[in-house]
């Protein structure tokens, strides 16, 4: 030290207060605790510093949202903004100040295009988008990356669809003359399988619909690189229960290869007040399918759950299926797919389930029966409807007044007797789901829905022009015309849960 700090080398520019600290002598232990003041805070600030900052540190809850896409219109949600008067739908929607998801701060989220499996859902949909935004973001965040919407009605219109169109992986497709004429030169018109159906009003229509919409859907998906295919409708949604991370990505992924589909069990909302407004964040307590219950459990409290409706479900019970993308894939209804070479693998999930939000709110009593011309007697509407619930409902809602219409909802559909509830709690026939509930509820407070709202609404694309779908139909109708078995079984309908007429001689 002598050698290279001699006093014929004096320091450069040296510190007249901190002559000291440059010295050769060891310091003093006041100047050891005046460096410690000094830098201490100085440390403190910059790792404050680089925890808050955001350049590429990714953590473990934007992580939770494993996504290849960023969410549209979310860089300003925290912002003060003035909604646009003419956007009636935003103040149903809602949005809050509250920073309930503080990580997600503009959902600058990573782009991870190697994600696997690539999961994509199709739909036939009228609905708006109180009841289409939550659905879409939800599965978003389970891990589905492509929507394929086939729209009419509200779902249909300039307000709602200039909305959807925005939102990335989410293709629309609007029910034209163009989409019909290709629709009529499909292959499944040929086919047994579905002929039953064919020509009928109301519920079989829809069923026809969703078989040539799911068709497309297939083609759409393949062509984009995805693996699995669901369909759902926008009152139902997956709930991965049994998955890593409470995703369906992890879910699909841990499937066994040589699996082809798998079954999802539905569950039924049970609703507990005729006044829900967004079943979604409103409704918690689900009636369990006969398929995640013991024998006896089901049979044994089968009167208490039934509450005098014509069976166990108020709608249908046999579940939905998720398909792997392949070579001959085609629906076999709107609840599973099939395949024109071989009889597919099918897996049945024991945890994972469906949520079947059905009849969740007092209006769906009259919005199934506007969309339905049929006469309300017991003949004609066993021409419209194939489950006996829906019957009786269209029935009631054809021929009574709002304040009976409302009785019979509350007899019928809600459930107020609380001791009867705990019972069946208790046995099992009733569960309680939370997961979905608080999602979108923090997508909501997080003004997630009313920013892409918005953020539609100001966009300069105001008009949007209906694209033809011709060229995703093109490679359908020239798709393997020739060959496979076209005597296959019939596509499977909706339908009911196990009577207790078919336990007439069991014993427990």
């Amino acid at each position: 030290m002598s050698s290279s700090l001699s006093k014929s080398q004096p320091l450069l520019h040296p510190s007249h207060h901190m002559a000291d600290l440059y010295s050769s002598k060891p310091p003093s232990s006041s100047s050891r605790l005046f460096l410690l003041i000094t830098f201490l805070p100085l440390s403190l600030a910059c790792f404050a510093f680089l925890l808050q900052w955001r350049g590429g540190i990714n953590d473990s809850v934007t992580q939770w949202f494993e996504d290849n896409y960023k969410f549209p219109g979310m860089v300003t949600v925290f912002e003060e903004r003035t909604f646009p008067s003419d956007s009636s739908c935003v103040s149903l929607l809602g949005q809050s100040r509250t920073q309930s998801f503080p990580y997600l701060r503009d959902w600058k989220l990573p782009h991870k295009p190697d994600l696997k499996p690539k999961i994509c859902i199709t739909t036939s949909t009228s609905a708006g988008l109180e009841q289409t935004l939550p659905w879409i973001f939800y599965h978003k965040v389970i891990g589905v990356s492509n929507f394929y919407l086939f729209v009419e009605g509200t779902a249909a219109s300039p307000n709602v669809s200039r909305v959807l169109e925005t939102i990335p992986g989410v293709h629309v497709i609007y029910r034209t003359r163009e989409l019909e004429e290709e629709q009529a030169k499909s292959r499944i018109w040929n086919e047994t399988w579905l002929a039953k159906f064919f020509y009928k009003p109301c519920n079989y229509e829809l069923f026809v619909k969703q078989n040539l919409n799911m068709e497309m859907g297939i083609t759409m998906a393949r062509d984009a690189g995805m693996e699995w295919i669901l369909h759902l409708d926008t009152d139902e949604l997956v709930h991965p229960s049994g998955a890593r991370e409470y995703s369906l990505r992890n879910l699909l992924r841990d499937v066994p290869a040589e699996v082809d589909e798998v079954l999802f069990a539905n569950y039924e909302s049970s609703v507990e007040r005729d006044d829900i407004k967004e079943p979604f964040t409103e409704v918690s307590m689900f009636k369990k399918n006969f398929k995640h219950l013991p024998r006896d459990v089901y049979y044994g409290n089968y009167k208490k759950a039934t509450r005098g409706n014509p069976n166990y479900f108020l709608t249908y019970a046999n579940g939905k299926s998720a398909a792997r993308i392949q070579d001959h894939l085609r629906p076999n209804g709107a609840h599973r797919w099939n395949n024109y070479k071989k009889n597919p693998n099918v897996m049945e999930l024991e945890e994972a389930s469906i949520l079947h939000y059905t009849y969740s709110k007092f209006s769906d009593l009259t919005s199934r029966r506007d969309r339905c011309g049929c006469k309300p007697t017991k003949e004609d509407v066993k021409r419209c409807f194939m489950l006996e619930f829906d019957r009786a409902a269209f029935i009631i809602a054809s021929t009574s007044t709002s304040e009976e219409m409302l009785q019979w909802y509350r007899e019928r559909v809600v459930w107020t007797d609380e001791n009867m509830i705990l019972k069946l709690l208790r046995k099992g026939i009733l569960t309680r789901i939370y997961t979905p509930m608080v999602i979108i509820q923090e997508l909501k407070e997080a003004g997630v829905f009313s920013s892409v709202v918005t953020s539609a609404h100001n966009s300069s694309t105001s008009g949007i022009t209906k694209k033809s779908p011709q060229a995703n139909t093109r490679r359908l109708l020239e798709f393997d015309l020739d060959g496979g078995d076209s005597q296959a079984a019939s596509a499977i309908p909706p339908q009911s849960s196990p009577s207790l007429e078919t336990i007439k001689n069991v014993q427990f």
